[in-house]
């Protein structure tokens, strides 16, 4: 039998869980060798999550399954094996679509982990069975989000960066757990103050063409629209030191800028 391997990790804790890329590597390689089966290929994504799909074409942000997706109709394949399903899938949306896929392939998913699966099977006990560790994985993924909500509220508390993309005026470095200015950036939030204070009865768009004419851009490079003004005066809180995360608010540890 031909099969292919897939393997994924979403987060570095699985990977201490025992998901690792190189752990999913071997099992697959060692159950292919002891069943017998003609193992061609393993795909393989890091660091994406198994649960991002658009509905309307089957678009998983994951470019090793993208291609294992491209293998599957150029050759002749008997089975896509992981270690277990939640590699595969992580939310009933993409299961739909990934059995909706592998079927116009001819394709079954080959589980170590749960040796009995397979998308043309209507048994009622593996119906169960699936089921029960589908809701298990959700559950988990449930969990481990509701911990990492956790410790983000509570490093917002204490006035710490707690992810998320830096407003404008900052800059977050990659590997570093704290916003810093940008300078660059810094010298046109206070220009917009600056402008605001002396014009108080101007538009935005009036603040935002003042801007362009005196030769400042976005972060994308671009010139300024009414809408990045109001963008950037109603953070003006956290511009004087103050770190809002959802309904939190907390004297910052970041730099202020006004």
């Amino acid at each position: 039998m031909n099969v292919i391997g897939y393997v994924r990790v979403s987060t570095n804790g699985q990977a201490k869980d025992g998901y690792s890329l190189s752990y999913q590597q071997d099992e697959i390689s060692s159950y292919c060798q002891t069943q017998g089966w003609n193992l061609i290929h393993v795909y393989t994504d890091e660091g994406i999550s198994g649960a991002k799909v658009d509905e309307d074409a089957l678009e998983v942000d994951r470019m090793g399954f993208q291609d294992m997706l491209t293998a599957l109709t150029s050759q002749s394949i008997d089975a896509v094996l992981v270690l277990n399903t939640s590699r595969l899938w992580r939310s009933d949306i993409v299961k739909v679509l990934v059995h909706r896929e592998f079927k116009k392939c001819g394709v079954d998913v080959k589980s170590i982990e749960q040796p009995t699966y397979s998308i043309y099977k209507n048994d009622p006990s593996d119906f169960l069975i699936n089921g029960l560790m589908e809701l298990l994985d959700a559950y988990q993924r449930l969990e481990i989000n509701m911990k990492l909500s956790r410790g983000r509220n509570k490093k917002a508390q204490q006035g710490g960066y707690a992810g998320g993309r830096a407003a404008f005026g900052y800059k977050v470095r990659k590997g570093h757990k704290a916003i810093e200015v940008n300078d660059k950036q810094a010298q046109v939030v206070k220009r917009l103050f600056d402008i605001r204070e002396q014009n108080p009865n101007w538009t935005l768009s009036e603040i935002a063409f003042q801007l362009n004419q005196e030769g400042f851009t976005t972060q994308q490079g671009k010139q300024f629209t009414k809408v990045q003004v109001k963008r950037i005066l109603d953070r003006r809180a956290f511009y004087e030191g103050q770190y809002q995360y959802g309904g939190i608010t907390a004297t910052g540890l970041h730099q202020a800028i006004l």
